[in-house]
This record gives C-alpha cells, structure tokens and sequence, in this order.
C-alpha cells in the first residue's frame, strides 16, 4: 500500500482489494480483511471472493489471495472489480499457509507470501495509458510497424512483443538452436515471420531501423549491440526463407492425401520443423492457388 500511494503517488481512493472469503475447504481470510482496513481501505473498498482468491502452486502448496487494483476510470471510482472493468489488477499477495493433499488442507510449518506485480500492466495505470502497448516499453515498436506495414491490432501487437522479447534475449546472450532457450528464441522469431508473411506481404525484418531495437536495449539497459541482434534476425530469416521452400512442397503432397488434421500438423512439424502457422498459412496459399 506503501509503494502503491507513495512510492508510485497512486491516490488512495483509487485502490480497491479483494481478499479470500472462505469456502468448503477453508475459512475466510479475516486477517488480511483486518490489515488493509487499518491500512486506511473503507469497507466498500475491501471485497470479499470465494474461489477465485484461493491460489495453488507447484507441490499443492496454497493458501488464500488478496489482489490489489487500481481505477483507470475518469471521475469518482465506482463499482468494485466485479462489476467494472476499469479497476485493473496490478498486484497480488498469496498466503502461502497449506500443502493441499488428498487428506485436505495440511498447515506448513513456515508460512510464507508469494507476491507478484505485472511491471506492464502498472507501467500502463501508471501512465495513463489504454493498452500495454502504448507504454513506452513498447510504443516505439507498434509506431514504427504501423508506419512500415500497417498491420491490424492483433498482428501488431504480437509482433511487439515478440521483437522486443527476441531483442532482449539475443543482447543477454541467446543465441537460436534446437533445444532449451535457443530454441525458444527461434520459435519466437519464427512466429514473428510467420505472422508477418501469413498475408502475403513480402516484409522482411531488415526493414526495421535501429530505433526500437535501441530503445528497448536503453530501456533494459542491456548490452550486445543493435548489429548483434539484427545479425541474428537476419540469419534466423534466411535460415527460415529456405525452410519454407523446402516445405511448400511438403505441404502440398499432405494436401494431396486429404485435409490436414491434428496428425499431420504434428508430423509436419516433429519430422520436418514446419510450424503449425507455416503450414496451415501455406495450406491456405494452395487452396487459393
């Protein structure tokens, strides 16, 4: 609450919580009910849930929630997170109390929170903002992409955070391959060409100048150069380039069999590297063909 109203200058006013209010398993939350009222909270602020505020992790440990938002709204806030969207969640603080077995609910000996706050989503309240993408962690991207290509919401803002995810990879020291976070990284450039050639426009991430990739390195303040990354990109587009060409021409003997079912996407991509995209995109370009 501290860092919310003072650290962040959040007005107090505009903070509503929800905490645990018991159910068949457990009883209400009375405590953390008690301790954001002594923090200042009115009752009208402090709204009480079933089991939607009851969290469970890895190994049945649990325990229950309490979620802080905040109103974005113009004016006096109104309503309570369950009846207007304009209380957005930023925060929340899980009691981890219990290891749920098949007995039930079992008391740890030592409790601990399990706390965690979304840095786009506050960033976006904090700024005034409509959408995680016009923060300006990301509005150098969407700008840039929509004065390239002008693309639709959906498209655009997969391809925001994608770039801005495979920029920050490659400068900590990522680097494409076929197994454990290299491969991650592939998948995502991979899923950003797709997205970008699915309609038929002939982009290519050469493109793209320098900005947002110097953007997003300032901002994380990340090193490994805008050369360094967009080396990669560049490598990791031909390399793909040359997959589809080989591909197409797998697809189409599928094609030739029947329509492409869960079986021949799955054998599409283990034996050939095709992704699941590429290939029902470059299904579409046959049929349209």
């Amino acid at each position: 609450m501290e860092l919310l109203t003072e650290g962040f200058d959040v007005e107090p006013r505009r903070v509503c919580v929800t905490v645990f209010g018991g159910d068949e398993r457990c009883g209400p939350d009375v405590r953390s009910e008690q301790v954001w009222s002594e923090l200042g909270l009115p009752p009208e602020r402090i709204v009480s849930l079933g089991s939607e505020n009851w969290w469970t992790g890895p190994d049945g440990m649990c325990g229950p929630d309490s979620e802080m938002f905040v109103w974005t709204g113009h004016g006096h806030p109104e309503g309570s997170p369950l009846t207007d969207g304009r209380w957005v969640e930023v925060w929340n603080h899980v009691s981890m109390r219990y290891r749920e077995n098949d007995g039930g609910l079992v008391e740890l000996p030592q409790r601990c929170v399990d706390t965690g706050m979304g840095l786009e989503r506050t960033l976006m309240v904090l700024q005034g903002v409509g959408s995680v993408y016009d923060t300006d962690l990301l509005v150098s991207w969407t700008r840039e992409l929509d004065r390239l290509w002008r693309t639709d919401t959906r498209r655009r803002r997969l391809l925001c955070d994608h770039l801005r995810s495979v920029t920050v990879m490659c400068s900590d020291g990522v680097r494409p391959s076929n197994s454990g976070r290299g491969y991650v990284l592939r998948r995502l450039i991979r899923r950003t060409l797709t997205e970008m050639w699915g309609h038929g426009g002939d982009w290519t991430l050469g493109d793209l100048p320098d900005g947002p990739f110097g953007s997003t390195l300032e901002l994380m303040d990340l090193g490994g150069g805008i050369p360094v990354v967009r080396d990669i990109l560049l490598s990791e587009e031909r390399r793909f380039r040359s997959l589809i060409e080989r591909g197409r021409p797998l697809v189409e003997r599928e094609l030739r069999r029947g329509p492409l079912g869960e079986p021949e996407l799955r054998y599409l991509h283990d034996t050939h590297g095709l992704p699941r995209e590429l290939v029902l995109s470059l299904s579409e370009e046959v049929h349209d063909g």
